[in-house]
């Protein structure tokens, strides 16, 4: 009995070994936790977290569950999300969008990039905007688009709406 858990974690080991969900490289989220896959053993899968640390997953646990493969497929859509305000120009928020993923290098042009209007919140009108790069290049495509947009909606006088409360006092 005391070896049961053991030998499941082998088994596992095995199967992540003939079926391959995963190589060491990719950046995968497995059971929640998202990482750089740095090693494959037969009983544990570790993993390298962007801010450093290691997590030790036993194979048990990574076959139980989803496993997500982030990277694996060598190309990967960037989804990120920006609000603007009910009173500014929908149009002119969609080209300062274009403006700053044309000028950003890891970019694939060719393959376009989707800028939606997503959903009409509560205080702001949000845009989902999915441009395609390389998987390398996840991290810096995000990054670079988040502080970029910040900049240009600044310069361009596009509102980044923030929530708010009207209180009425009724006497």
């Amino acid at each position: 009995m005391a070896l049961q858990g053991s030998l499941g974690h082998f088994a596992s080991g095995v199967m992540i070994l003939l079926f391959k969900p995963y190589r060491t490289g990719d950046l995968v989220d497995i059971q929640g936790h998202v990482g750089v896959v740095e090693e494959i053993q037969i009983f544990n899968t570790i993993l390298m977290t962007p801010d450093n640390k290691k997590i030790i997953l036993p194979n048990g646990t990574v076959t139980s569950g989803p496993i997500t493969n982030i990277s694996g497929q060598g190309e990967i859509k960037v989804v990120m999300s920006y609000g603007i305000g009910y009173g500014d120009d929908i149009d002119k928020a969609r080209s300062v969008i274009q403006s700053v993923a044309d000028s950003c290098p890891e970019i694939l042009h060719d393959k376009g990039v989707d800028i939606f209007v997503e959903e009409l919140g509560d205080s702001s009108v949000n845009f989902c905007v999915r441009p395609w790069c390389k998987s390398e290049h996840y991290w810096d495509v995000f990054f670079y688009m988040h502080e970029n947009i910040k900049k240009a909606f600044d310069k361009e006088g596009v509102g980044i709406p923030y929530p708010t409360m009207d209180v009425n006092l009724v006497k």
